[in-house]
């Protein structure tokens, strides 16, 4: 007999935990299906938070070794002990995954363990036991894209998954894919001493960014030692004892060369994950790339049935997945959760961080809205200085004539963390002068964020 709740989620991560626990919050009776031998999904267990882990490791490392002398700071020879960087990251995400579990104990969300199929509408089963419910939300996430030609074995050519568990650091390292995980992964690499090479398909890499923040991203990484094939494609990579031999062309077409590498990466993009789902025994549909559709209340075609996070259309956050399994939940329960997609933060991770909110230069001038820029060096800024971190900037949008944020981009120290400012002055339809006129205190790095906003006016004071 099958067992029956008011909602299940299929899948544990970010998305489908927090939804999850709202949804119990609320008074449903809930279930969370997840595989996996622990909680997280792939952002706790094999993404975000390992990755940011061995960031933070490796970014101590390169400071120990070429930034604290800059500080009076003699500390000898530096070395690294690669199985302890990796038992801390284990350790990181240990903590991390059981403190889910606390919570959906907490929570009274029962966590019902294996993989689930649909056998129809309002139905699934899950390793032979079959459940109903009244809402089932899928929150499957993403997996890595493959590339043709490119056999990933995890061992010699890997995808983030292998990457974060090395036990070496790679002579030379080549990233195919010039986007956010091929660029952190590699500066956890590279800091610790590969040499390390980025083919992108495009002329740029982070095609995603404003394209000032992403040339200006690009020449750093240069500085760090990253080298670029920008507008060269992979046709193929052959693994054997010594490492792998990779064949590299011109995207619009030339003569093919060979690149011998250690490890290889490839981090050319996700897909959708609903392998094992059988999505069509419930009747549910999906668009050209996989991804299921949903309304924009995260409904599907199947009166019940919801989904949410990198299963869906959007930027593939785990931020993002979490909004809106929060919205979902609120608006199962009959409340009006929503998310404003125009208001998400995104983050790059590497040293420095860039981050931004909202629209870039390139989509206003595509969109014909007209605009002023504000931008303020953190070299100008006093805390900045002080830290040894003054490369990069802040740069604020602002609609011309009415002066509302129109987006946010920052590259420079703790970038990730100065864009909650701009981020809630989106939300709130501030103007940048509503952001100028805030007190920020002195001497800190947000004071960047404020100057920036006057900028907007041609009015910044320390410039």
């Amino acid at each position: 007999m099958a067992e029956n709740f008011d909602v299940i989620v299929i899948g544990a991560g970010p998305g489908g935990y927090v939804c999850a626990i709202r949804a119990a919050q609320l008074g449903f009776k809930v279930a969370c299906v997840e595989k996996r031998a622990t909680l997280g999904g792939t952002c706790l267990n094999i993404g975000c938070i390992p990755s940011k882990a061995l960031l933070q490791s490796s970014e101590d490392f390169d400071h120990a070794k070429h930034g604290l002398k800059d500080h009076g700071i003699a500390v000898g020879e530096v070395s690294i002990d690669i199985a302890r960087m990796q038992a801390r990251k284990a350790e990181v995400v240990g903590a991390n995954t059981k403190g889910i579990e606390f919570l959906f104990k907490k929570n009274k969300v029962t966590w019902i363990k294996g993989a689930a199929a649909f056998t129809g509408p309002g139905a699934i089963e899950v390793a032979g036991q079959a459940y109903t419910a009244k809402h089932i939300i899928i929150a499957t996430g993403s997996d890595s894209v493959p590339l043709k030609g490119v056999e990933v074995d995890e061992k010699r050519i890997v995808t983030s998954t292998g990457a974060l568990e090395l036990d070496k650091v790679p002579g030379h390292l080549v990233v195919i894919g010039g986007g956010v995980i091929g660029l952190e992964l590699g500066s956890v690499w590279r800091r610790l001493g590969a040499e390390v090479t980025v083919v992108e398909f495009l002329e740029r890499i982070t095609p995603g960014l404003d394209g000032e923040i992403s040339k200006t991203f690009q020449q750093m990484l240069a500085k760090q030692g990253f080298k670029f094939k920008l507008g060269h494609k992979v046709t193929s990579a052959k693994a054997d004892a010594k490492g792998v031999t990779l064949t590299v062309e011109p995207a619009k077409g030339g003569a093919a060369e060979e690149i011998k590498a250690d490890i290889v990466l490839l981090a050319i993009g996700r897909y959708a994950y609903t392998e094992g789902l059988n999505l069509a025994a419930a009747g549910v549909e999906t668009d050209e790339r996989g991804r299921i559709k949903a309304g924009k209340h995260f409904e599907t075609n199947v009166p019940g049935i919801y989904a949410i996070g990198d299963v869906i259309a959007g930027p593939m956050l785990a931020h993002k997945a979490e909004e809106e399994g929060v919205a979902l939940a609120e608006r199962l329960a009959g409340q009006a959760g929503h998310v404003n997609y125009g208001a998400i933060p995104s983050v790059v991770y590497t040293w420095p961080e860039v981050a931004a909110v909202g629209a870039t230069e390139e989509e206003l001038k595509a969109a014909g809205v007209q605009y002023t820029v504000g931008k303020f060096p953190f070299m100008a800024n006093g805390r900045a200085r002080a830290m040894g971190c003054t490369d990069g900037f802040a740069k604020v949008l602002a609609e011309k004539g009415t002066d509302k944020l129109l987006g946010a981009h920052i590259i420079g120290p703790d970038a990730g963390t100065l864009i909650a400012e701009l981020a809630t002055a989106l939300e709130f339809g501030a103007s940048a002068e509503d952001v100028a006129r805030v007190c920020h205190a002195h001497p800190t790095l947000n004071e960047v964020v404020k100057e920036a906003a006057l900028a907007a006016d041609g009015r910044a004071i320390h410039i």
